[in-house]
């Protein structure tokens, strides 16, 4: 999609702080951070919103939901962290690419 931010930054037309990359997902750091660690995850494959998950989604979902653990462990967020999945634009979501928010550190504000 050539009009999705994140699709760009796969492409590498738009420059991002990668920290994380592979065939499935790509991590990077929020340019708008509302914590000291806020990183966001997107799969590379174009999937609008949670509410656009398919079955055939099945594996690359849980193998974010895996991964992220890990990344907050390398970010030294092993006292805890939050992962936010803003939904549609009721819930939130700003760019329509399905992304999960990791937050964590000193400053994470509550709800």
């Amino acid at each position: 999609m050539s009009d999705c931010l994140f699709c760009n930054i796969i492409a590498g037309n738009i420059p991002a702080d990668i920290l994380y990359e592979d065939d499935k997902i790509m991590v990077f750091k929020d340019i708008y951070p509302k914590a000291d660690v806020h990183l966001l995850m997107i799969p590379k494959v174009h999937i609008e919103t949670l509410a656009h998950l398919e079955q055939s989604h099945h594996d690359l979902i849980a193998y974010m939901m895996l991964k992220l653990p890990q990344l907050a462990l390398e970010q030294g967020l092993d006292n805890g962290f939050r992962t936010i999945i803003n939904t549609g634009k009721g819930g939130g979501q700003e760019v329509f690419h399905l992304h999960i928010h990791l937050l964590g550190g000193k400053n994470l504000p509550g709800f």
